[in-house]
């Protein structure tokens, strides 16, 4: 008799825990716009032109229209977008963490980084260059920065380029973010800032820098834009991969480099086709 009373007062319990587990899992599903369907994206939130989080919160940037774009055409709504800075040296765990949903980033294609997170794209083809201070004589070629005192960001593809391939003597700082690099420039504690010219036209366009810096005008570098995934995700690939081609094919890449780097006078590459890489 005992034992059934403990039965009886289990099951009893165990009912309970049900019904009030449907009953949260209701109360969940009916909550939120759109049914709580979301995607995080990773960008970055200091690269004028590229990806900027301004002060009233919005996003702003090359890749920030073309990851709406994407994250529409995989039936996401702006509204369900939600944006997660992503910094250069954090690109891979954040995918491997499963942080985000796909990076995009200015977030150049290379074999290293193929190891560990696989690319949709290209949907951009960049180069390497120098931002310089508008009065700057000295610096006209890659190898004038040997000696010189070189800006770039942790992780970056363009500050390893400059170490082994450019200019192996320049006293490279390795710095979070490129506005702490603006920053020395503008104060004259570094000499130059080197990354894509695509960022570095987002960052001379600004107003307080206007006049202020110039492009150096040197290809040190290919660079092709692609979107990362988690390593594995093959379906997630094909998938932006058609939203990208799509982009070109209606015009809206086109509208998107414009509307971002028009205002700079940068002269783009034409859009690459998709699983090709310039090397």
């Amino acid at each position: 008799m005992k034992l059934r009373k403990v039965t009886a007062a289990s099951a009893t319990v165990f009912a309970l825990a049900l019904t009030a587990t449907a009953c949260g899992s209701s109360d969940s599903g009916d909550s939120g716009d759109g049914g709580g369907k979301k995607i995080t994206v990773g960008i970055k939130y200091d690269q004028p032109g590229i990806g900027l989080k301004k002060p009233d919160g919005s996003f702003s940037g090359f890749d920030v229209d073309v990851a709406t774009y994407v994250a529409k055409e995989l039936g996401y709504a702006a509204k369900d977008i939600e944006f997660k800075e992503t910094p250069s040296a954090d690109r891979e765990n954040a995918l491997q963490r499963g942080d985000v949903d796909f990076i995009a980033a200015s977030y150049s294609i290379t074999d290293e980084r193929k190891a560990k997170v696989d690319f949709a794209g290209p949907y951009l083809l960049a180069h390497q260059d120098l931002l310089v201070r508008a009065d700057e004589k000295g610096i006209s070629e890659g190898a004038d920065l040997n000696g010189k005192k070189l800006c770039s960001v942790t992780g970056s593809t363009s500050a390893q380029n400059v170490q082994k391939e450019i200019a192996p003597k320049a006293q490279l700082q390795n710095v979070s973010t490129y506005s702490e690099c603006l920053d020395g420039l503008a104060s004259g504690a570094v000499d130059a800032l080197t990354t894509d010219d695509s960022i570095l036209a987002g960052y001379a366009a600004q107003d307080q820098y206007k006049g202020k810096f110039k492009l150096a005008g040197l290809k040190l570098s290919n660079e092709n834009y692609g979107i990362g995934v988690k390593k594995g995700d093959t379906a997630m690939v094909d998938k932006i991969n058609k939203a990208l081609e799509k982009m070109e094919s209606d015009g809206s890449w086109e509208k998107a480099v414009e509307a971002n780097f028009g205002p700079a006078n940068y002269k783009n590459e034409p859009a690459p086709k998709i699983g090709e890489i310039v090397k």
